[in-house]
């Protein structure tokens, strides 16, 4: 494969979801499948179009299902890896689809991922090992199916909870895309096959992201927002366990999310039924940076932190890690005293 094979791939993924996303509008408007802003959660001021995932979802399987032979050509993933990837990510969006028109209950909403997971395990798709820091691997055997659950469910719940925002969470995860295919490009990690599909997939969120940018045209909606973590997470166990490299590109979000869930905990609440203006990104916005400059600084965060695993090692990653982790814990240190000094000034 040339890289004017990628170029072309790339761009006509591009357009083909641009006009999806389109068609997605008027069906979205037709149908009445509108995100109306409720409560004060809520950025957005008018009714916007949903089911935008379905958009991203359509050309990403769509282009695929044209490059199979690529796909298989050159690689030890089987069918069944595909097909099991393909019906998880239709389970999630065919979930997404009701809760964006029905505003289904979390227990409901909760039984699509895990059906799509499931889905992925019964295709064939396993973790025979992860790297060691210290060298060697770790070789999971049956624990496989557990690391893989608790992967896929924290990969999309993170791009779940990240959707507040316009064009947010589509441009981390394109980011995302694009740093496992660049990633899989590189001669130590070469996957012909994964960075392909990699780029597809980037290719769909960006065609779905010139709509979906500040201001939106439309949102990705339930089965969107899932999707994206679900098809990241899922490119990086296929990719041979790139757990560290997914980390670094949305540690930021991942690390919200952890500490979102700690800090309902703390407060008494239930942390997956609670929900508040606390998240990172709303924190950033109530400052008064706006939309678009807080969207920039996550994707600044994820192309740095990303770009960096294309050049570390493991030891290299691990201590990257670190770093995104000790940058979290400024953030959050440094809106607490913003939160007490706020406090003081109104006593």
């Amino acid at each position: 494969m040339t890289y004017l094979f990628y170029s072309n791939t790339f761009l006509f993924t591009v357009l083909l979801s641009f006009f999806l996303t389109w068609v997605t509008i008027k069906i979205a408007k037709y149908f009445k499948i509108l995100d109306i802003p409720a409560d004060d959660r809520k950025i957005h001021t008018g009714a916007m179009p949903l089911l935008g995932g379905c958009a991203v979802f359509l050309s990403f399987f769509l282009v695929l299902f044209f490059l199979r032979s690529h796909l298989l050509d050159q690689t030890m993933l089987r069918p069944s890896h595909y097909i099991g990837f393909f019906v998880g990510g239709l389970l999630i969006m065919l979930g997404g689809v009701l809760d964006d028109k029905y505003n289904l209950k979390p227990s409901w909403q909760f039984i699509f991922p895990v059906l799509a997971i499931v889905s992925v395990i019964l295709g064939g798709v396993e973790i025979e090992r992860v790297s060691s820091p210290f060298g060697g691997y770790f070789y999971l055997s049956y624990w496989s199916p557990i690391l893989i659950t608790l992967w896929l469910l924290g990969m999309m719940y993170t791009t779940k909870l990240l959707d507040g925002m316009d064009g947010l969470v589509s441009g981390v995860s394109g980011i995302g895309a694009i740093i496992i295919f660049l990633f899989t490009l590189t001669p130590h990690y070469f996957q012909p096959d994964i960075s392909l599909a990699s780029l597809v997939l980037a290719g769909s969120i960006f065609g779905f992201l010139l709509w979906n940018f500040h201001p939106a045209k439309i949102f990705l909606g339930e089965g969107g927002s899932l999707f994206l973590g679900y098809a990241l997470g899922v490119l990086a166990i296929i990719s041979g366990g790139k757990f560290a490299v997914a980390l670094l590109i949305m540690g930021i979000p991942i690390l919200d999310v952890c500490w979102t869930i700690l800090r309902r905990l703390l407060g008494g609440q239930n942390p997956f039924r609670s929900a508040d203006r606390k998240h990172l990104h709303h924190r950033l916005y109530d400052l008064g940076l706006g939309q678009r400059l807080t969207v920039l600084i996550f994707y600044t965060f994820s192309l740095v932190f990303g770009l960096s695993a294309l050049f570390l090692q493991s030891r290299g990653k691990i201590m990257a890690l670190i770093g995104l982790f000790v940058t979290m814990i400024l953030i959050i240190v440094g809106f607490s005293l913003i939160d007490r000094k706020t406090l003081n000034s109104k006593n």
